[in-house]
């Protein structure tokens, strides 16, 4: 593979400091950013066998970290459009209980072929339901994310409270612990790399408080210490939620997890909108971390999550699409635009900027994922994951502030994206696979679901 210069465009490190160039220079050798500075490249960085392209009039940014999705449900989009969290689920489990490995496969294909054309270079999946006669629903998603060609953090999810025991899900979905934590070990030997730079890590992530014990929850914070896996899941996404744990256990949900040992530094939650101002101190104090999904959220009409009081209070935040059939675009760099948005509905014009949304969607993406050291920002050394936004079109022409283009303006063309130095899309085109054949797919695993159900 050669080495790759970028050169003329302006670029936003996502650094600590904030580093940013009006125009400058990157260069990506052997998956990793070599070099990178203001201004023209010096000449040494243009020697021996480097492909050299010009990107005036764009800017380079980190490559998008999505932090929460559930890729299956690409192939039940459009459905319960006007149901809150729980009817929707209710609504929609008895169909995704006929899902097979082929049918994942295809939707997550989908999903992720969606998720590069918006800039995301890395992203994780929390796939949670596994029909019994659904065959290996995790390794179709990992074979998605391989063809894709995207960092991929997939977590074996889980469910263990069916309906009979006053859970949300029906019977048919749910497994028992011993089969969760068996299957759990088994992703992990199978697909986990810890080594830097690995495209695959596997994460432990029962669903929810309203579909999971107590027990699933202890065993499988025991076990991922034992593993040295990350551990991810639902919270506090809507008010029935919360009178569900009150109900139930006589606590919040933040109070729950904590009491069950189910947060810490190695711990990302996906939602986390209805907080008090005790739950923020508790992620604070634990190291806990935030996938805030604000198109999800209104879409599902569950709330706005309080991003400008957790970032205030230290709790790294990073944005996630969430599934598709909540967040139909399915697209990451549109969330950035709802991040400011949301966050300005609540606490007015200064809540949140554009530079806050896009260090969420890449560094604090990173944070969530357990991988700052490797990916989140451009900086020479890290992995060579990056973003090339054309600016140079009708929607952008006049916007001074390339950062502000980006976030606030129309959603960019994706002049280039890479992954491990590798291209994944070049002037708008996935360059990996083939986006035909994959709504080709997509559409016929729609219908062969459909038809079972």
């Amino acid at each position: 593979m050669a080495d790759l210069l970028l050169t003329g465009a302006a670029i936003a490190t996502v650094d600590a400091a904030g580093t940013e160039h009006a125009t400058g220079h990157v260069l990506l050798r052997d998956g990793v950013v070599a070099a990178l500075g203001p201004g023209s490249a010096p000449p040494a960085l243009r020697a021996g066998d480097v492909r050299v392209v010009d990107v005036a009039g764009c800017l380079v940014t980190p490559g998008l970290v999505n932090t929460h999705h559930h890729l299956y449900q690409w192939a039940t989009r459009g459905l319960a459009v006007d149901e809150g969290l729980f009817a929707w689920l209710t609504t929609l489990y008895p169909l995704w209980a006929h899902l097979r490995a082929e049918d994942v496969e295809a939707a997550a294909r989908a999903g992720l072929a969606r998720l590069a054309l918006t800039g995301c270079t890395t992203t994780t999946d929390h796939h949670y339901l596994h029909p019994r006669d659904g065959g290996d629903q995790l390794a179709a998603t990992v074979e998605a994310a391989g063809t894709v060609g995207l960092r991929f953090s997939p977590t074996r999810g889980s469910m263990d409270l069916g309906a009979s025991a006053g859970g949300l899900p029906p019977d048919s979905v749910v497994e028992d612990v011993d089969t969760v934590l068996a299957a759990t070990a088994d992703a992990v030997r199978r697909h986990h790399d810890p080594a830097p730079g690995a495209m695959v890590r596997v994460g432990a992530a029962p669903c929810s408080p309203f579909s999971v014990t107590p027990e699933l929850l202890r065993q499988t914070a025991q076990q991922a210490a034992e593993l040295g896996i990350r551990r991810h899941t639902h919270l506090a996404e809507t008010a029935d939620e919360e009178e569900f744990c009150a109900r139930t256990f006589g606590r919040r949900p933040v109070e729950v997890l904590e009491d069950l040992g189910w947060l810490g530094p190695d711990v990302w939650l996906a939602h986390a909108v209805h907080l008090s101002d005790a739950d923020i101190a508790t992620l604070a104090r634990t190291g806990s971390t935030v996938a805030h999904c604000p198109s999800s959220n209104a879409r599902l009409g569950a709330g706005a999550a309080r991003a400008r009081d957790l970032l205030d209070a230290g709790v790294p935040v990073g944005l996630g699409v969430d599934g598709a059939a909540s967040n139909e675009q399915g697209g990451l760099a549109d969330e950035l635009r709802q991040m400011v948005y949301t966050a300005r509905l609540r606490g007015g014009p200064t809540a949140m900027s554009a530079r806050d949304a896009l260090r969420a969607a890449t560094s604090g993406g990173a944070a969530c994922l357990g991988r700052s050291a490797e990916i989140g920002s451009l900086e020479v050394g890290k992995r060579a994951d990056v973003a090339v936004w054309d600016l140079t079109g009708l929607g952008h022409a006049d916007l001074d502030d390339p950062v502000v283009a980006l976030v606030i303006g129309p959603t960019p063309p994706l002049r280039l994206s890479t992954v491990e130095g590798r291209v994944v899309v070049e002037d708008g085109q996935l360059r990996t696979t083939s986006e035909q054949q994959a709504v080709t797919d997509l559409v016929a695993a729609r219908r062969r679901l459909l038809g079972r159900a």
